[in-house]
């Protein structure tokens, strides 16, 4: 199916402040709260003045906007021809920071791109399956015609009957793709897709034997298993795998046996010890004297090493792996996004080393715009809320039949957002396109940019 490309007639092209910002959601904007009653969604109120209002909040907002559960109000009846999504993510509990930076991004992707006839409707999840389910049934009984959320895989699965129940498609922030299936899909940041992004980038550079150092978690396994199946498919091959203690109390060991340090030393002693045995020819004392700068001799059996792991413990792995003389100059040193974090080059050893990443470009612009608006750093996975409310409105704007439906979700052409393009398959998982970085001592520099397009064009989330 086919969705208008452009957003152009209803993109905000600046956030001055923090105030105009909540004066121009104020209209599109509400909280419901969870804890109890059916009652249905208040009325929207109309689109923002043009001069700045104070914020509304769940303590502020007019008791015409209030559900039931909150100070036993209950809201308007709906005015028909409303589109109501609904947003579930944990606004108390441990991961309320989380959950307040999804449904801030959320806000700004409103003021983007949505019309005057869509409502984002907010549930707190409480960061629990059962405050995920109880969110599912409100919504649900509030007319959403669209879910997104919730942010935990054990969110997702308590959420997939109230979703397949009522037809309505629910879009997960989790990375889990076990969850994935009927009515639910997963938007988060699939290990699947970083892995294949390496193997990619691998194979455009010859990288033909790849080695695994892996931490011995349902993680560094699900890496192995994903190369496993990727490496064929581009000629490659999963050549060694490694696996240590997640503590990394055994991490010295097992990368001297990956390196296979003791037989290459070996064959180098064995090498001096011929040489020497030659007498003192000049040529046996020239390249005696060119061992004694090696410590082994021999090449490793890999061209590439897979280190998904991250902090200290991937220092120390790439430190060992120098240290046992498989060094960065001949193999090249591949993680995931665990490595996008900034000090990496700190070590030396990881140098060069390369992972993969949203786009930086779109990703930077989405931060400076968000600390503008609410003057602090965005926290992790707020692109997600900004993405998938910013794909709703989208959504809602087209002229399908079912803009809801799975074919819409599923839109094989994709869509350009602040993490880069993305599409949801049918399988209900997310596809991604990746930039390559490369870790310097100052930072990490793109070495190879995110594809901007699955095919000849894409809907557009982000601004022009």
């Amino acid at each position: 199916m086919t969705i208008p490309l452009t957003l152009a007639d209803t993109i905000v092209r600046s956030f001055p402040s923090r105030r105009n910002l909540a004066a121009a959601l104020a209209g599109v904007f509400f909280l419901a709260a969870c804890s109890g009653g059916s009652a249905p969604p208040p009325a929207p109120a109309n689109r923002a003045p043009a001069t700045p209002a104070a914020a509304t909040t769940a303590d502020t907002q007019p008791p015409s906007q209030l559900v039931a559960g909150r100070d036993g109000m209950s809201p308007a009846p709906d005015p028909a021809g409303l589109d109501r999504i609904a947003l579930l993510v944990p606004l108390t509990g441990p991961s309320s920071a989380i959950g307040q930076g999804l449904l801030n991004a959320a806000q700004m992707a409103l003021f983007d791109a949505a019309d005057d006839k869509f409502v984002l409707q907010v549930y707190d999840t409480r960061g629990t399956p059962d405050g995920a389910a109880e969110a599912a049934a409100l919504a649900v009984s509030h007319g959403a015609r669209l879910i997104l959320g919730p942010l935990f895989a054990a969110e997702a699965k308590a959420v997939a009957p109230q979703a397949d129940a009522a037809g309505v498609k629910a879009i997960s922030f989790s990375t889990d793709p076990s969850v994935a299936g009927g009515s639910v899909y997963v938007m988060g940041f699939l290990v699947s897709e970083q892995v294949r992004a390496m193997v990619d980038y691998a194979a455009s550079r010859g990288l033909s034997r790849i080695a695994v150092l892996a931490p011995n978690t349902v993680y560094g396994q699900s890496v192995t298993d994903t190369l496993t199946t990727a490496l064929p498919e581009v000629g490659a091959q999963l050549t060694r795998v490694a696996y240590f203690d997640p503590t990394g109390s055994d991490l010295e060991d097992v990368v001297r046996r990956l390196a296979d340090f003791d037989r290459r030393r070996d064959a180098l002693e064995r090498q001096r010890a011929e040489l020497a045995a030659r007498g003192d020819d000049e040529v046996s004392q020239l390249a005696l004297k060119r061992l004694e700068r090696l410590e082994t001799t021999g090449d490793v059996e890999f061209d590439a090493v897979f280190i998904p792991e991250q902090g200290a413990r991937l220092a120390q792995a790439a430190s060992l792996l120098s240290l046992f003389d498989v060094e960065p100059g001949r193999v090249q040193l591949l993680g995931t996004m665990l490595w996008n974090t900034p000090g990496l080059g700190r070590e030396p050893a990881l140098i060069g080393a390369v992972y993969p990443a949203p786009d930086p470009v779109a990703n930077r612009d989405f931060a400076m715009r968000y600390r503008q608006v609410y003057n602090a750093n965005p926290p992790p996975l707020a692109t997600h809320g900004y993405d998938a409310a910013a794909l709703a409105a989208v959504l809602a704007r087209s002229d399908a039949a079912m803009p809801f439906g799975a074919d819409a979700v599923t839109n094989p052409v994709g869509f350009a957002g602040v993490d880069g393009i993305f599409r949801l398959g049918t399988d209900g998982l997310a596809q991604r396109g990746f930039a390559i970085m490369q870790i310097s001592r100052d930072g990490a520099d793109v070495i190879r940019p995110a594809p901007t397009t699955f095919a000849p064009a894409q809907v557009s989330l982000a601004r022009p």
